[in-house]
């Protein structure tokens, strides 16, 4: 288990530093901002480098709610998800904490949001805590169909990195405007334990919503592919 969950902790740092330092350093930035658009492909692009960096030791889960989808589908040991939960939200801590040495460096620096996953007044659009749920619940969803679909025995080889790290791409760029997208408790506690205050109050949201639909699209994929017995857990 050791080099699984090592490579859990290392893939799920490079997510958080990835993709929320998108968020915080690039985003906005002078002139050569890279937007909405650009922090959408780096969190894409952090999960499709490390799949195939790390996917053939530990899977490449990287989210607490993929490796929960996972078991409920069938296609990973629920023995191994506690250790594998708690190497994912090590590792976006760890990130977490990497950004903010870096960030903090820059004169007049506030923390401000740091990437933390938010509803009502603390989403980007302002949206609910009702359409916060909805939004997650339904894009983990589809996430899960999307990993179980391109992990499938019968799938192309060699392919499901593009398709699950374009995935992540476009569920961010429907996303961010309602929670600055979490789909993954782990991304969100790093941030949100930088921020504190309201960040650790709304936390739960992206917890609960992400897992509840993982878990069941892990179980609707028992219908879609009853055949299917791939495991996802690397070698």
């Amino acid at each position: 288990m050791a080099p699984k969950l090592a490579a859990e902790f290392v893939g799920t740092l490079w997510l958080t530093l990835g993709g929320c330092g998108s968020a915080v350093l690039a985003a906005a930035f002078p002139e050569v901002g890279i937007g909405l658009l650009g922090v959408s492909f780096a969190f894409g692009l952090t999960v499709l480098t490390m799949a195939y960096a790390i996917g053939h030791v530990s899977g490449c889960h990287l989210n607490p709610a993929v490796t929960l989808g996972l078991v409920a589908g069938g296609r990973f040991k629920a023995a191994e998800a506690v250790p594998y939960i708690v190497a994912q939200v090590l590792g976006a801590i760890a990130g977490a904490y990497i950004l903010y040495a870096i960030a903090s460096g820059k004169p007049g620096f506030e923390v401000g949001g740091f990437a933390a996953n938010g509803f009502d007044a603390h989403s980007p659009g302002g949206y609910s805590m009702n359409a916060a749920l909805i939004c997650e619940f339904v894009m983990t969803f589809f996430f899960l169909v999307i990993i179980l679909g391109a992990t499938h025995g019968r799938a192309p080889a060699g392919f499901a990195p593009i398709a699950i790290g374009l995935g992540l791409t476009l569920i961010h760029l429907i996303s961010i405007p309602v929670t600055n997208t979490s789909v993954n408790p782990a991304r969100s506690t790093g941030p949100a334990l930088i921020v504190g205050g309201w960040a650790l109050q709304q936390l739960w949201l992206f917890w609960v919503a992400p897992i509840v639909g993982a878990v069941v699209a892990g179980i609707v994929s028992r219908s879609l592919w009853p055949d299917d017995t791939t495991l996802i857990e690397g070698r």
